[in-house]
């Protein structure tokens, strides 16, 4: 069987960490590296991570749920981030979300079936 993002091979997974230890504050490093190989921070890695660089999983996930663009689950090939912040909706926002939504026939986070685009939330990028 293949690895994939939901069933990462062990070692790919202690490659990376490896390779990163030796860094001074390798979490973001190893991080990177997971989503970089897999697409996503695989639920299958967080033990090995947190163990590595003695931490708790709930201290991880803090981590990860804090930086957004950490994944759970691979995104699709384009991420289309759409403003969702009140002066953005002001000049249309709100419309051109529904209509991108609807296009693609997801939800925010959600993956075109074509496995080509994600929409995601974000506010005031600029």
């Amino acid at each position: 069987m293949s690895p994939t993002a939901d069933q990462p091979e062990p070692t790919d997974i202690g490659v990376i960490i490896r390779d990163n230890l030796h860094l001074e504050g390798p979490l973001l490093p190893i991080l990177h590296g997971m989503q970089a190989a897999f697409g996503c921070v695989p639920d299958t890695a967080r033990a090995p991570i947190a163990q590595a660089l003695n931490i708790t999983e709930a201290e991880l996930h803090g981590v990860i749920s804090f930086y957004h663009d950490f994944r759970r689950e691979p995104a699709g090939k384009h991420v289309l981030k759409i403003c969702r912040a009140e002066a953005c909706q002001a000049v249309g926002a709100n419309a051109l979300s529904e209509d991108v939504l609807s296009r693609l026939g997801v939800d925010w986070h959600g993956t075109s079936s074509d496995g080509q685009v994600t929409v995601e939330p974000v506010f005031c990028l600029g």
